[in-house]
């Protein structure tokens, strides 16, 4: 498993945790933080998805 993927994971996990704070203090600028990370935490998930993938056709 590509590192990004688990990295990608945590940024999400984050993401979600200051976008639910955001939302719970009334803080906009939290929470579009929080919704940001979480997208970035998205992307380099599938950065590493596809890593992954690329390495699984080299070795076939």
């Amino acid at each position: 498993m590509d590192k990004n993927r688990v990295e990608g994971e945590a940024k999400q996990l984050k993401g979600s945790v200051r976008e639910a704070i955001g939302k719970v203090t009334g803080n906009p600028a939290t929470q579009a933080a929080g919704a940001a990370e979480k997208l970035a935490g998205r992307m380099q998930m599938k950065l590493g998805e596809a890593v992954d993938e690329a390495r699984e056709r080299v070795k076939a």
